[in-house]
């Protein structure tokens, strides 16, 4: 008998199977808001896949998403970054390649992004260096490295490898070290010599100043180059090759052109034809006891209208320039290449030849002279109320230096001023004495800043380094070249002549808000918002001026200022606190005194010489005339410091008094009070700690001990290294056991901390 079919039964695991699935639940697409907000809020890569899984996106969605971050790239809300990632406009990709541009005014290095594609100008880049990489990247290298963002809209950078060098030549000086070539680099950021092989010296001597290019393998650890080129033949001393080091490493012009060098050979005097005969007028030069050309010179007179009482009449004779320098002569071109004159304590790289500088352009005494000149009626606060701009003929009737005509002004005439004491320093002084109050009335900014002076001995060596001294003296002038200069600029205006303002403009908001940290933390208020003003900056100036912090104040409120330079557009100039300036009193030292002379001649209908129809974007022209001021600058400022090392090279071990005025990650830059110097205390021998940076109160606080080292502070310093060669020293803290303090203890470090907002903290070992 066949048994029927079994009947299945159910069970709960076949009822379950058996039960319908629901529909899985889509998430949401994200809105463009809200796939930016990611972007954004996101530390690593970025692309396509982040963003879905991020979003639980299906498939069909993570096609939509493709359209989607096309469109947002079309449209310009997001960028395209490596591969298939995306990132926000104006910001960086986690890896770069970068371009270091230099160090900052706290020496930390600096770099741009090779690609910006932004209109927002690029953020800041902060180059982390490892001491282990060598060299170390100097500016204009590019590498590759990889970015992390501050918090507060800049990166730090940590190079991964380099991709090009530049420069590809070494400016170093060659010696002979057991009986092998050596170069001993004249950058202090390059790290140990090179070898110099015999048949690759060029025939360089022990002290040469030379270019090399480094050349591959290596000889004791030591990397080879080959010279390339004989800069300079050794000097009477180490010393005697600072500025010409300076020379080399900013690539000032030197040498004229055989044209140039014509047309100053055959100069002559100017014809008295259309010029005002200002010979029997007593003006005078009073310029420093070194001074090798003349270019001003100056006179005063109460004046004799009867509606202007207390008043005052002043000429300012400047040097005529414009009449032996044409425009697109051969003088004129390597005048506007050198765009100023370059000063250094042993020698000048003139802006014009020296048959011009010295002969036909100076106002030496007791000889025909052309000028430019400007009368200007000042009443008795110092204010200027009218002027005229003449082409005159003058004889100067002395060339004074400062330190004597203030001696004469005391009362300690000599046999050149006693005679001229009634007759012209008086009247100096008096006009001079209105147009101090016509300063006080502006509320320029006094800041109070030392001036290094290098003086040499007659071998050359470095006798004694000293600040400048600031005499009643030096003010008149710049007073009666102040006011002249605003002359220039409102004679120009009016008539709407193109020529360069000297612009200074307002500080920038983020410039006042890190001032503002740092005098909070010496409780000095700065009150947010309000007009920036030099006023405002002379009152805190003068809250601190009788204290410890008096330094520090007046080295911040210097660094919050914007950069002054030569333009088109009026900006007015924020630290004189005048509505126009310009620079017209200096035609043989600055290209821009130059062009405004030939503007005023166009102007006024004084003859040849003019500005003519200028085939130079003015633009352009103030561009690199700031640009070649920048450098002359740099190149006195870097043989200043190679003149001091080597003064101070006898002085290794030797305490000093310093004061803090750089405070990075790597260590403390300190100015010594004796004579200006500045150095390094690297941050290893400050001690068995971590040292947080902290940018916004630039100071550097120890983790464990909470010791602090802040900007202005006083320290007592031992002198480690110097090097005239680099002009670099290494200072260590005098109550430190020296540079090779103990290692910190291997181990794993403390992640850097940043702070919110615009705070940046940055952890550094030791």
């Amino acid at each position: 008998m066949t048994k029927p079919p079994r009947k299945k039964t159910k069970t709960k695991a076949t009822l379950k199977k058996s039960v319908p699935k629901k529909p899985a639940k889509t998430a949401p697409f994200p809105s463009n808001e809200d796939i930016l907000k990611f972007v954004e809020q996101s530390s690593g890569r970025v692309g396509k896949r982040e963003i879905a899984r991020a979003f639980k996106l299906n498939a069909r969605q993570k096609m939509t998403l493709k359209k989607v971050l096309r469109e947002m790239q079309q449209s310009g809300s997001l960028q395209k970054d490596r591969g298939k990632r995306v990132r926000k406009p104006g910001t960086l990709a986690s890896v770069t390649v970068i371009q270091a541009t230099g160090p900052d005014r706290d020496g930390e290095m600096m770099a741009r992004p090779v690609t910006w594609e932004s209109d927002d100008p690029p953020p800041k880049i902060y180059m982390v260096l490892d001491p282990r990489r060598q060299p170390q990247p100097g500016p204009g290298d590019r590498v590759l490295a990889r970015l992390s963002a501050t918090g507060d809209g800049a990166y730090e950078a940590r190079v991964i490898r380099t991709i090009a060098a530049a420069p590809d030549q070494v400016l170093g000086i060659f010696g002979i070290v057991g009986g092998q070539g050596r170069l001993s680099p004249t950058d202090r950021r390059s790290k140990g010599e090179f070898v110099i092989d015999d048949q690759d010296t060029l025939d360089a001597k022990p002290g040469d100043l030379v270019r090399a290019e480094p050349v591959a393998g290596r000889k004791l650890g030591l990397r080879r180059a080959r010279i390339v080129e004989r800069v300079a033949a050794d000097g009477s001393d180490g010393a005697a090759t600072a500025s010409m080091i300076a020379i080399a490493d900013y690539g000032l012009p030197t040498r004229f052109s055989n044209d140039a060098l014509k047309l100053a050979e055959t100069a002559g005097p100017a014809p008295a034809k259309g010029r005002d005969d200002f010979r029997d007028i007593p003006l005078v030069t009073i310029d420093g006891a070194d001074a090798r050309d003349f270019d001003d010179a100056v006179w005063a007179e109460p004046d004799r209208d009867k509606n202007n009482t207390g008043g005052w009449h002043l000429l300012v004779a400047i040097a005529d320039v414009s009449w032996y320098v044409r425009p697109g002569d051969g003088l004129d071109v390597g005048a506007y290449e050198r765009g100023n004159s370059v000063y250094f304590p042993d020698r000048v790289v003139p802006m014009l030849p020296e048959a011009l500088s010295n002969g036909w352009c100076s106002l030496v005494p007791d000889e025909d002279r052309p000028c430019m000149a400007v009368h200007l009626w000042i009443d008795a606060s110092g204010k200027l109320i009218r002027h005229q701009f003449k082409r005159g003929l003058m004889r100067s009737k002395a060339r004074l230096t400062y330190e004597q005509i203030q001696s004469a002004k005391d009362g300690h005439p000599d046999k050149v001023t006693k005679p001229l004491l009634q007759s012209v320093i008086e009247p100096l002084y008096g006009a001079y004495q209105a147009l101090l109050k016509d300063r006080e009335t502006r509320g320029v900014l006094e800041l109070e800043m030392p001036e290094r002076v290098i003086r040499l001995a007659k071998d050359g060596r470095v006798e004694a380094i000293a600040n400048r001294q600031r005499l009643d003296s030096h003010k008149l002038i710049e007073e009666f070249m102040i006011a002249a200069n605003v002359a220039a600029a409102e004679t120009l205006q009016k008539a709407r002549r193109e020529f360069l303002y000297r612009v200074h403009d307002e500080p920038s908001t983020e410039k006042l808000d890190a001032l503002r940290e740092v005098l909070a933390s010496i409780a000095i208020k700065f009150a947010k918002g309000g007009v920036a003003s030099p006023k405002r900056f002379n009152s805190i100036l003068k809250k601190t001026a009788d204290t410890p912090h008096a330094p520090m104040v007046n080295m911040m409120v210097l660094r919050s200022q914007a950069q002054a330079e030569y333009g088109p557009d009026n900006l007015g100039h924020f630290g004189l606190a005048l509505r126009r300036y310009c620079h017209f009193t200096s035609p043989i030292r600055r290209y821009a005194d130059l062009l405004v002379h030939r503007a005023l001649i166009d102007a006024g209908g004084l003859g040849q010489g003019g500005l003519g129809k200028s085939p130079r974007d003015m633009t352009e022209v103030g561009k690199h005339l700031s640009e070649t001021e920048r450098r002359a600058a740099g190149a006195e400022r870097s043989a200043v410091d190679r003149f001091t090392a080597a003064y101070l090279e006898q002085r290794i071990g030797a305490r000093f008094g310093g004061r803090i005025n750089g405070v990075t990650r790597f260590g403390l830059f300190v100015t010594l009070e004796e004579t200006g110097a500045d150095g390094l205390i690297p941050i290893r021998t400050l001690g068995e700690d971590y040292f947080v940076h902290d940018e916004d109160r630039h100071s550097l606080r120890g983790r464990r001990s909470g010791l602090e080292y802040r900007l202005g502070q006083n320290v007592e310093i031992t002198l480690k290294e110097a090097n005239p060669v680099s002009g670099g020293m290494i200072f260590a803290l005098a109550n430190s056991e020296d540079s090779r303090a103990p290692r910190q203890p291997r181990g794993k470090p403390a992640k850097a901390k940043h702070g919110r907002g615009k705070k940046r903290k940055n952890k550094a070992k030791r």
